[in-house]
């Protein structure tokens, strides 16, 4: 459905540009985004949720850095896509932050049914997604604090554990909606810290518990081009510096 969508609205974008009826122009070099670029690129980690499906079938993984390399090529060109023809098709003053809100039957070049149908698109996306990755946080939660040997009680397992999972996004919800702010906020933390410190941590450490267990000549077929130790110190120089910039986004945009 994710790609219908994509597809429906890059089609759309492009026939009003055809026709001459584009609103966007674009200046050459704005740096006043950049700052906010750092959280928004951090947030595009959502991709990599494809990659286990992809990466387990695969009996035989002799190819597999090509075929990874095709789906985040495949994924680089229809974000790319989506972002240039959004450019050109409207204003940076009319373009609102949910991009599919844009299409919405409130729209003289969309036809009506499509236009709902975007404009629903992100309801169905988080009513499919939020039960899955909330049973997931709530089991989280219950591995992190679990005892050896013991059980939950009745209460803390059936009222605690769902309530601390689903608090804090229905306040943030009703606190705001201001959506630049909350990708810039989530992907400048959460998100820095599931792509980039995390697995470097998980890379740095594992690597030295493998070189303990097989001893330092040992060599691994399918291991990564980027074996060197100076990507792990570079990855979280990148996680750092994207931390700096959007939370200086924040103070020097919003005065917080």
């Amino acid at each position: 459905m994710r790609w219908i969508a994509f597809i429906i609205m890059i089609v759309m974008a492009l026939i009003r540009i055809g026709e001459g009826k584009g609103e966007g122009t674009p200046p050459m070099t704005d740096s006043s985004g950049i700052r906010n670029l750092f959280g928004v690129c951090v947030y595009s980690f959502m991709c990599q949720h494809s990659l286990p499906s992809l990466i387990t079938p695969v009996s035989r993984k002799k190819h597999l850095t090509g075929l990874i390399l095709v789906d985040y090529f495949l994924v680089l060109s229809f974000y790319s896509l989506l972002c240039f023809t959004a450019i050109f098709c409207f204003s940076s003053g009319s373009l609102m932050d949910m991009y599919t809100l844009n299409f919405s039957g409130c729209s003289p070049f969309v036809p009506a049914v499509i236009g709902y149908f975007l404009g629903l698109f992100p309801v169905f996306t988080i009513s499919t997604n939020f039960p899955i990755i909330a049973v997931t946080l709530r089991n989280n939660w219950k591995t992190l604090f679990h005892r050896e040997g013991g059980t939950y009680p009745w209460l803390v397992d059936r009222i605690v554990f769902p309530l601390i999972t689903l608090v804090p996004p229905i306040i943030v919800a009703f606190c705001t909606n201001h959506l630049e702010i909350l990708v810039s906020v989530t992907g400048a933390y959460a998100g820095n810290g599931i792509q980039y410190v995390i697995p470097a941590f998980l890379v740095f450490c594992s690597r030295k518990d493998l070189t303990l267990v097989y001893g330092p000549d040992s060599s691994n077929k399918h291991r990564s081009p980027f074996r060197q130790a100076g990507w792990v110190w570079f990855v979280l120089f990148w996680a750092l510096s994207c931390f700096i910039y959007v939370t200086a986004n924040i103070i020097l945009t919003d005065g917080l």
